[in-house]
């Protein structure tokens, strides 16, 4: 019976993405104690961690798996990774964000001089190996296959030694009202941590995520440097960008 209800709540807690002690203990009919208890329990399968007053999923259900979204819109992704490598300077040390768009600007960056990649990505650990004029270092951590990042404990605190003159961040969804959005916790969180500690930052997302929502806000857009795309946003986006001093770049 034990197992069953473990069972039911981490599925329960992967198809919510988070979930408070209270709702969980009307859900499945059981004391604090008891959650508690279980909660420390699927904490070490690795698919949810706890969270001040409650719980969630490490790796959403609705995750697209990377090699999915890899192969989704490859010009476009081009495109924006190019822009975005001409927003980098010799002597820079930039933050290049989990995520299938932000990777595709480091093959832009083989001309340039002194450049030090910090990331999280494996996918960018393994692109960025393949230039000699770029310096890698990786902020560790444990690996997220949905993400293929790394995440946790030690990931912050590596990140808390770093300086960056520019970050360039991936977004789930983008919206005027809620900002840059992401669908896990955990990799929030170090979108975050970035986003505080970088000089600059920088978007990377083309069309088709404006106006999507997903669960956490990690950046309001009036905190952007710039915002690096495919294809001119709606107005009202121009409209938005342009009171907020924030530079757009599109072909």
């Amino acid at each position: 019976m034990k197992i069953s209800r473990l069972n039911s709540i981490e599925q329960y807690v992967i198809s919510k993405e988070t979930a408070t002690i209270d709702e969980l203990c009307e859900v499945f009919g059981v004391s604090k104690n008891t959650i508690r208890r279980d909660l420390n329990e699927l904490e070490a399968r690795g698919h949810i961690a706890k969270v001040y007053g409650g719980v969630t999923a490490i790796a959403s259900a609705g995750a697209v798996p990377m090699p999915v979204r890899s192969g989704l819109h490859p010009a476009d992704k081009t495109l924006i990774g190019r822009l975005a490598a001409e927003e980098v300077a010799d002597g820079d040390t930039i933050f290049l964000d989990s995520g299938s768009t932000t990777v595709c600007m480091l093959k832009f960056l083989a001309a340039k001089k002194r450049i030090t990649i910090v990331t999280h990505s494996l996918g960018a650990l393994a692109e960025a190996s393949k230039y000699e004029n770029l310096s890698v270092i990786s902020l560790g951590g444990i690996y997220s296959r949905p993400t293929d990042s790394f995440v946790g404990l030690s990931t912050f605190e590596a990140l808390s030694t770093m300086k960056i003159n520019k970050a360039f961040m991936a977004a789930t969804g983008v919206s005027i009202e809620n900002g840059m959005m992401n669908t896990t916790f955990l990799e929030s969180e170090i979108k975050r941590g970035v986003v505080q500690r970088a000089a600059h930052i920088f978007l990377m997302a083309d069309g088709s995520k404006l106006d999507r929502d997903a669960v956490i806000t990690f950046c309001r857009l009036e905190e952007l440097t710039g915002f690096v795309t495919d294809r001119r946003p709606p107005e009202q986006y121009m409209k938005f960008f342009a009171a907020s001093g924030v530079r757009v770049r599109y072909e």
